[in-house]
């Protein structure tokens, strides 16, 4: 689906980006689309979430580990976008209540 996202791109305010965290061999696709999307001209104004979903799933690398190599502190500096990450478990509903505040706050200062 990645390289048709561009055709939605139009009067986007705010972004959802997911990351597996239980499958790190997709961590540097994951990484590469999430540049991708924060490179886009019409993307340029937009606020974005990253979710790091499924923490309730035993895996290879902790929160931190998955940070430090997809290196998000460069990528909050460099982006013009506003990032905020949540980590969350969409099957036990962990964080989903950040993700709703967010999305409402979001919708509030774009709105």
């Amino acid at each position: 689906m990645g390289p048709i996202w561009s055709s939605y791109y139009g009067n986007c305010h705010s972004l959802l980006f997911m990351v597996d965290t239980s499958n790190p061999t997709q961590l540097s696709a994951s990484c590469v689309q999430l540049l991708a999307l924060l490179s886009a001209e019409q993307l340029a104004e937009a606020s974005v979430l990253i979710l790091f979903n499924k923490i309730d799933l035993p895996c290879y690398m902790t929160i931190e580990e998955i940070k430090s190599l997809i290196r998000l502190p460069d990528l909050i500096a460099c982006a013009k976008q506003n990032i905020t990450t949540v980590e969350i478990s969409a099957r036990k509903g962990t964080g989903l209540s950040e993700v709703l505040r967010w999305l409402e706050d979001t919708h509030r200062t774009n709105g």
